[in-house]
This record gives C-alpha cells, structure tokens and sequence, in this order.
C-alpha cells in the first residue's frame, strides 16, 4: 500500500511539476537559511560548553553601585586569586592573562603565537584535552610550558615535543622554557583562547604588581565545590570584598551611593562560564550579546513558518483543481483516512525533497557564507547530536503541520457537493486572512530591523573620531624586530622623501589591522579624593602631527625638552573634566597619596578621540612618552596623490628596514572600518534574510491569489457580463489585501520598534528611530503586496466570461 501511495504521489507531483518545484524551491531556500541561522546560533550558544563541570566554574567580577555609573570589571590585581585561595581554601582559583603576540623560536624557526599567562590550576579547572603530559603537573615549574597541537607541529614538526627547549618573549625579554605537555588546538567556541600557557610569574615587572590591589591586570576563573549555590557563596564572599576593598567602599560612602536590590555598595561576584560569552560589560565589548543569538533564531524560524505558510496556501490553493478527483475516489469507495495519507504522503515527499535540497545548498554554499559574514561554521557543528535533534523537529513539525492541514481539509470534501465542482473549505477567508497578516507581519519586522541596523552602521561609521582618518598607513611592528629601532631606521629613510607628511609610533593600533591585535591598558588615579580612571596610551613624537590632533591648551611633545620622555603627559579634554580643571596643564597628575615623586606633569590638553570603537566604553586618554617601552605600530601620513604607490613604496622600504618582520600595512580608514564588523555582519544577515522574506512572502500571497480567482472565477465573469471594468475588477480583487498588510504593519511596527531601542541602548552612540522608516517599510510593502497579486487580478479579470460561466 506504502508503494502504490508513492507512485501515486510522484505521478502527481511529475503532473504538477511548477506546483512541485515552487514547493521545493521555497522549502529548500527557507530550509537553506535557517541551517545558516540555526548554525551560527548553536556555535554561540555552545561556547565553553565542552569542559567537564562547567556549570562549577565562574568567572569572578567586582560590582561597584557608583551613583554616577554602576560597574561591573572582570579585570582584577594579582593578589586577588591569591588571596582568595588563602581565605576559602576549599576552593580552586586559576589567572589568566592574555597576552599579545610573542615571539617563539626553536630549531631556528620563528612564529608569532598567542600566549596566555596562568597559574598550575588552569588545566584541571578547565577541560582543554591534553595530549601530552599530566595536567597536575605540567605547569609546576617557572620554566614550564604547554603548548597546542598546531605549534608543536609549527616548531618541532613530527618529532615528540615534551622536554624540548624553545626561547619566548619580545623586546629582550626572551627567556628559555621546557616544553611539558602539548594541548589540543582551542575550539573555536571557547572564550579563552592561546597557543601556549606558561605561569604567570613570568609576567614582566609581576613582582612589582603581585602586591598591588589597583593594578588590574588580568581575569580569574573559580571552580566551586559541588552542591556549593552561587548565590550563597557570593554571600560569603561579602566580607572578603570589605577586607580587601575597604577604600572603595568608603570611597562609593563619600559619594553618597545606596546599596543595590541585594543589599550591596561594592560586592565581589560570579559569573557563569556558560554566560561569559554573551557578556560584553566583563569583556570590554567583546562579547556577543545574547539578544542577538535570539535575533538569529528567531529570523531562522520566520522563514521557515514563512515558507510553510506558503506550502499550506499552494496545497489548499490546488485542492480546487483536484475536488472531482477526490471525489470520484469518494465515490468509488475510498476512505478519509485513506485519502488523508494518500495526500499527506504528497506533501511528504515535497518536504522531505525540500529539506534535502536545503541541506545540499547548505554544504554547498557554507564556505561562501563564512567568507562573506566572518563566520566559523563546520559540517561538524551540524553532526552535533543536538543540532540533530533540532533539525528532525523542525523537519517533522513542518511535514506534520504543513502536509497535514491541506491533506485533512481536502480528506473532508463532501462527495457530491466535489463532483458538482463546488469545492469549499470551512471559513477560507479566515485562514487565508490570518496566513497573509502572519507572512507580511514576519516580513514587515525583518525588513524594518534591517533598515535600522543599517542606519546605525552608517551612524557609527560616521561618527566623530576625534583624529583625521584619511591617508595614515598603520604598520604593525611584530614580535620579530625592536619597533622602536624600526621607527628610527623609517625616519632615516624616508626623512626627504615629499611625499611622507609625518611619521610616529605608538602601542595601540586605531581600528582592527591585519593582525587583528586589540590591547587596552586602563590605571586608576585618587585625584583631590575623586577616583579617575583613564586609558594610558605610549606615543611617540608627532603622533599628534600625524593624526592631525590640534591642543586645546599647553603643547606636544617635543624633542627640544628632554624632560618629555620622563613623567611628562598629554591628556584629553575628558580628562581634564573627570580633575575638575578647565585647564590642567602644569598639574600634577597621580594618586593623592604618592609620595615616592613619581607623579606626572601634564603639558598638554587635546580634544577627546576614540581609541576604541564608539561601540566600546570610552574613557579619558592620558598619553605619555618612553624610552624603553616598545612600540607596536608605526603610523605614516602620506599625501592624498598615488595613495597605492605609497603603499608599494613603504612595503619596499620595510623590506630594507624590518626583513625579518612581514609588511602588513594598512590604510588607517579601513582599519577603523573594521571596528564595526560584527554590527556589519548582523546587518547583512538580517538583509538576507529579510530578503528571502520577501521573496517568500511574494510567493505565498501568489498563492493565495491563485486561491482566491479560483474560488471567485465565476464571480467574475458574471459581473464582467453585467458590465463591469477591468480597472474595476482588478481593484476589486486587490483592496482586500491593502487591509490585511495594513494589519500586519499595525503588529509589525511595535514589535520593530521595542527590538530595535532594546538593540540600540548597547550603543553610547546611537541613532533615534525615525518614522520614516516605517512609513518607507510600509508603502514598500503595500507596492510589493499590489505587484504580486495584480498578476493574478488581470489575468481573471481579461478572462473570458463565456469560458468562466461555461460549467453552468
């Protein structure tokens, strides 16, 4: 019987090819997108979920109730992990600090590798697979080292790398280490990542901060005892925090703050592994905001109900063309639920083709999708048992409920009333009404988000910058050379060269460069009993030339004082705001209670720049010159004329002045361009998947369109006999549907709005949602609604009435 259903299915779906391939082509596209959608989901929500008891292990923070501003910091001094161990002993507490880029030599080979510095307790509070060596014991010497699967392979090829010796570290600080144990290479969903781990005694200056409680440095992972609460273990950490942060409580005291809603000024806290991801508060806005995760499942399950209301119209749509069909079987005997599954193995089928022609485009397409938004999707991730499970409900729901529904109304057809060819369905106009407010309602609120999300891009494209972005190449230094002897070599260089307009070096990039490095260091001041905190920022001469940076107040460094390069400093505007000064220059700038002489004199004051994305927090920039310090990156501003043959040029010079270190310049514009990647990525899916929306949404109220001149077939052509316009016709049939995508943008427009304001207050810099967009999304709409539907408008009302009334 399972047989002959099959071929009955398949003759008819080879009879009704276009029916079948509108079917398949909109289940397969929709399918396709949500794989994409659902995928990038599962990777997130998936991040750190790999390690062994991670529901035990936090992150720890420190919570200050600032009336001015409430905070939450995960980064801590270095005693804190210490201490905390001595005072609950029952507890394991591993540091990490992530450091930029060292060099690492051995064999006489040279790689740049991520090093995070930690303590012995890192791998058996984590779950990272060790490959090689006993995790209790590879980290117990100074001189120790773990390094991953991929740079045992850079250094030592094939050959067994435990207990060989290779040299770490940059700007002559290199030191020997040992080689103790080789770890799987890092997942790419984990938050903490690194090539190698070595003890974080080998920080420089570590014994000058290992005492300094203001001096935070680095984040601290806890592993909680079992059956021990969260919340009542934050609860026992309450005197700790007294103990220890005994002049910030009474500093939050002399501001006058009020405890929060758990009774707290200043609280050390915990959070959850499985949340570290999502927070961007405790990760200086790197994190990705859950919101966004479920922005992403939901757009995956609109387009998949989108094109399952699209396979329920088509399906009820052709049951007109089928009722003397069914009929006749009724008539010759067949049973309802017989034909319920006769039909219902039909639509079956169509699913099934639909979903496997959505996977094979899925595989196909997954490269390109991962060049195109910067994502790290895997067949592996979909091989998940989970992922599995997901995909077969939806597989399963969409066939049950898609199939089901048309199969079960056309199983109820009254026999003689389908034989008469009077085929109607109970309350059509109800079903087709709420199918087309549903489909434009999850269409409208796509297109409205992506609109808005494209408006606040350009937004913070566009943002004040503070320093003139156009024709400054950045250059990172690398591990591999002293960037401040290739910044001097540079000036030698290209000192009579025309066409270079100002060069300097400094520690941090502006943008995202080639070597996607980010580093941000944050020192803390008492100033006249004010706590000021600020971003320190190591600088060379002419930065502010180079960058186009005119001083509200005082001057720039300056290699006529020699007293520049010690305890001298320029700070912002900001700055001088946070001191209670409109003009700080020649005060001293430093905690209230240092008397060792080591303050520093401010000489200049310059309006506030952004050295972090306008997505980031900003704070107050206090820039100071040394000496010894390195330098990271060199800036050159060039002239506006032949900008690609000044790259060239500087690619040629760098070759003479730095061979060891490859040119990775870029223009400073593109850089800051990068800043807004994530927010670009979520733009363009959203795009794309508004987009497939529509196109769905075009052929579902095709569909109903097709449904509706069925039923209403001899309508027409009685009152085209009874005089009738073809203007008239048209209008009449089409008004209906400006009501019901009015309908849908009444519940649209709301639910745009309150998603869009709850994504938007993430940004300090963010745009006001005007009503034109709605307006815009709206007529758009309503133009798109009318287009669709007027196809099938005309073609009924240019049909001929004799035709149409022949039946009678």
């Amino acid at each position: 019987m399972l047989t002959n259903y099959l071929k009955i299915a398949f003759r008819n779906l080879w009879r009704n090819r276009g029916y079948a391939a509108i079917n398949v082509v909109g289940l397969g596209v929709a399918f396709c997108i949500g794989v994409f959608l659902l995928l990038t989901a599962y990777m997130h929500l998936t991040f750190d979920s790999f390690h062994t008891d991670g529901d035990r292990i936090f992150q720890t923070y420190l919570f200050s109730n600032d009336p001015e501003n409430p905070t939450k910091s995960g980064n801590l001094p270095l005693p804190f992990a210490p201490a905390l161990s001595a005072d609950f002993p029952e507890l394991e507490a591993t540091r990490v600090m992530t450091g930029r880029k060292s060099l690492v030599e051995a064999n006489g080979k040279y790689f740049d590798k991520l090093i995070n510095f930690t303590d012995p307790d890192f791998l058996t509070i984590f779950s990272f697979p060790l490959l090689a060596g006993n995790r209790e014991t590879v980290l117990r010497e100074l001189s120790n080292i773990v390094i991953s699967e991929n740079m045992a392979k850079d250094l030592f090829g094939t050959a067994n790398p435990v207990g060989k010796r290779l040299r770490m570290g940059n700007d002559g600080r290199q030191k020997d280490y040992v080689v103790t144990g080789v770890a799987a290479d890092v997942p790419d969903n984990s938050s903490v990542r690194f090539d190698a781990l070595v003890r974080i005694e080998n920080v420089p200056n570590y014994q000058d901060g290992k005492d300094k409680w203001d001096n935070n440095s680095h984040t601290v992972f806890v592993k909680l005892p079992a059956q021990v609460d969260q919340a009542a273990f934050e609860n026992r950490l309450k005197p700790f925090a007294q103990k220890y942060y005994q002049g910030a409580i009474e500093e939050l005291r002399k501001k006058k703050a009020q405890p929060d809603a758990r009774g707290d000024l200043f609280a050390v806290r915990l959070q959850k592994l499985a949340n570290v991801h999502f927070n961007r508060d405790l990760s200086d806005s790197k994190g990705t905001p859950i919101a966004v995760i479920y922005v992403l499942m939901g757009m995956a399950f609109f387009i998949l109900a989108i094109a399952c209301i699209n396979f329920i119209n088509l399906s009820i749509a052709r049951s007109f063309t089928r009722g003397r069909e069914i009929g006749v079987r009724k008539s010759l005997g067949a049973l309802k639920s017989s034909l319920f599954v006769q039909i219902w193995s039909e639509s079956g089928l169509i699913c099934v083709v639909g979903f496997l022609a959505g996977a094979v485009l899925a595989y196909l397409l997954m490269p390109a999708f991962n060049a195109q938004f910067g994502a790290k999707l895997q067949l592996a991730y979909a091989l998940q048992p989970g992922f599995i499970a997901l995909c077969g409900f939806v597989i399963a729901l969409v066939t049950l409920v898609a199939g089901g529904y048309p199969a079960w109304q056309m199983a109820k057809f009254n026999t003689v009333e389908v034989l008469k060819g009077k085929v109607t369905t109970k309350r059509p106009g109800v079903l087709r009404n709420a199918l087309i407010v549903t489909q434009f309602t999850l269409s409208c609120l796509l297109v409205c988000c992506t609109v808005i999300a494209f408006q606040q891009v350009g937004h913070l494209r566009q943002s004040p910058l503070g320093f003139d972005k156009e024709q400054v190449i950045s250059i990172p230094v690398g591990t591999q050379v002293d960037g401040r002897q290739v910044l001097q070599r540079l000036r030698n260089k290209l000192a009579n060269d025309p066409t270079v307009l100002a060069l300097t070096g400094t520690s941090v990039n502006l943008g995202k460069g080639k070597d996607r490095v980010s580093s941000r260091s944050t020192v803390g001041y008492t100033n006249k009993g004010k706590k000021i905190s600020t971003d320190v920022l190591l600088v060379d001469f002419d930065y502010l030339k180079t960058l186009k940076i005119k001083p509200l107040a005082g001057r720039d460094f300056n290699r006529a004082y020699a007293s520049d390069s010690v305890n001298r400093v320029i700070v912002t505007q900001s700055m001088a705001k946070m001191m209670g000064v409109t003009n700080p220059v020649g005060m001293l700038l430093g905690d209230d209670d240092d008397t060792t002489g080591t303050k520093s004199q401010i000489i200049g004051v310059v309006p506030d720049f952004r050295l972090y994305s306008v997505a980031d927090n900003a704070n107050p920039i206090t820039m100071y010159l040394s000496g010894s310090e390195p330098i990271h990156y060199v800036f050159v501003r060039v002239s506006p004329q032949n900008l690609s043959g000044s790259m060239e040029k500087l690619q040629k010079v760098w070759a003479e002045v730095a061979p060891q270190s490859e040119f990775m310049g870029t223009f400073l514009d593109e850089n800051v361009d990068a800043w807004y990647q994530n927010e670009e990525q979520l733009s363009q899916i959203l795009s794309l998947a508004s987009g497939v929306a529509i196109l769905l949404s075009c052929i579902g109220l095709f569909a109903i369109a097709l449904l509706m001149v069925e039923q209403r077939t001899k309508e027409i052509g009685i009152r085209k006999v009874m005089g009738a316009s073809i203007p008239g016709i048209v209008l009449m049939l089409s008004r209906g549907f400006i009501k019901l995508v009015l309908i849908a943008l009444c519940i649209a427009v709301p639910l745009a709005w309150f998603g869009m304001q709850t994504w938007l207050n993430n940004y300090s810099y963010r745009i006001d949602i005007s009503p034109w967009v709605f307006i815009g999304v709206g007529l758009s709409a309503i133009f798109i609604a009318l287009a669709t539907v007027s196809f099938q408008s005309i073609k009924a009302a240019l049909m001929n009435p004799v035709k149409s009334l022949r039946s009678e």
